[in-house]
């Protein structure tokens, strides 16, 4: 039997991955360059398939596959309580988010809805916006470096390690957290823990202050994100476009507001929008001063969850945040969909139940970095080529809920 050997075919990536465009179709100065990846969150997981005129952006042809996450086929072999870890791997940088809206899926399925003791809702809720605060720092953050900012990448991550240690404290995990379950929480929050945000808010502010300072009155940041990269209102729309994103073009649609899920309807913020103050409505410095005023309404959010936790909804010895956790999970047969606002956009679980497993019979997962992904082609033809970068990181994409 001969040995196997392992020899380079240069016809195995184009049968693997095959190309849109090809040389017979170009014209003479145009050229196909595989571009990627410059974001940190498309480490080698997205390829664009660029057709360049000198540095003019001709097309981008996204091309997806490179994650391989299956989440949904693993999800349809899996019970439902098993499943949340899962979800803590669609968008990484916000697994708190994900979790709470897979569990309300779940819920809705149990008929739990509405029903569990308040002090679990504002865990939730607490949890959720320290997540969605330190997922939009890595956006903030990461975007200044594809300008070419360095300094408030070092700020926001700092901070960002902060709200990481907190939630690891919470949890035992430090991004992938299996907290928010089925039901109620894996555990209440530790002693101190309370204390411990409040002590950091007035950090978080202060740093949210300092970057708002330094790169959004910024000129060269302005040349570089004002104007370019715009997104009418309408065209977001028709992609379906969700989050800050859809907010960047005017329109202030948050779920938190639309759905009134949890305990948000208590609650006091508002809903930024962009305004174009510094070039047209709906382009890249628009979308990611939403972000950072999306930081400043979570901060506030996260205070009346810290004052309800410490008041009307303290601990208490006889509180057990599993004592509606159920031990075995059975629906009756149906479908639902069930979305929350995540950092990112709308994430959507679409669940059917047979009602005879405790397994899926079919989960579908909508997932906004998708439907963001799809907008890039729209938004970078006829651009300059470092302005795609720009554009690119605007979207705040991670892949982990793309490949799924």
């Amino acid at each position: 039997m001969k040995p196997l050997q392992y020899q380079y075919q240069a016809e195995n990536f184009a049968l693997s991955d095959p190309n849109r465009y090809s040389l017979e179709n170009l014209k003479s100065e145009e050229m196909i360059i595989s571009l990627g990846p410059q974001h940190p969150s498309t480490h080698g997981v997205l390829r664009l398939e660029l057709i360049s005129d000198g540095e003019l952006v001709v097309d981008v042809v996204p091309h997806l596959g490179y994650l391989h996450r299956c989440f949904e086929k693993h999800a349809e072999a899996l019970p439902y309580n098993q499943i949340i870890p899962y979800v803590d791997r669609l968008d990484y940088m916000a697994s708190m988010n994900s979790e709470h809206a897979y569990v309300m899926a779940v819920e809705k399925m149990l008929d739990l809805e509405g029903k569990l003791p308040p002090r679990i809702e504002y865990i939730r809720v607490l949890v959720a916006e320290l997540n969605r605060i330190a997922s939009h720092f890595v956006a903030v953050g990461t975007y200044g470096l594809d300008i070419g900012a360095y300094t408030p990448f070092l700020w926001l991550m700092r901070d960002r390690e902060h709200i990481q240690r907190l939630l690891e404290w919470l949890s035992g995990a430090r991004m992938l957290y299996n907290y928010v379950w089925i039901g109620g929480l894996f555990y209440d929050l530790p002693v101190g823990f309370e204390e411990r945000v409040k002590e950091l808010i007035p950090v978080l502010r202060g740093t949210i202050q300092e970057v708002k300072n330094l790169v959004e009155e910024n000129s060269i940041f302005i040349k570089r994100t004002a104007n370019i990269g715009v997104l009418p209102l309408s065209t977001a729309i028709n992609y379906g476009c969700t989050g800050p994103v859809l907010r960047g073009s005017g329109l202030p649609f948050d779920l938190r507001r639309v759905d009134a899920y949890s305990v948000y309807p208590e609650l006091d913020f508002d809903i930024p929008i962009g305004q174009g103050a510094m070039g047209q409505v709906g382009d890249c410095w628009d979308r990611n001063h939403v972000r950072i005023r999306e930081c400043e309404e979570s901060i506030r959010i996260v205070e009346q969850c810290l004052e309800k936790l410490v008041g009307d909804c303290k601990r208490t010895k006889d509180f057990q945040p599993q004592s509606m956790v159920p031990k075995k999970i059975r629906p009756a047969a149906m479908d639902v969909y069930v979305r929350a606002e995540n950092p990112k956009g709308e994430l959507g679980f679409f669940i059917r139940a047979d009602g005879k497993s405790d397994i899926p019979s079919r989960m579908k997962v909508r997932a906004c970095s998708f439907h963001h992904l799809s907008v890039l082609p729209t938004l970078a033809k006829g651009t300059y080529l470092a302005d795609l970068v720009a554009i690119i990181g605007s979207l705040d994409l991670v892949m982990g809920e793309v490949d799924r």
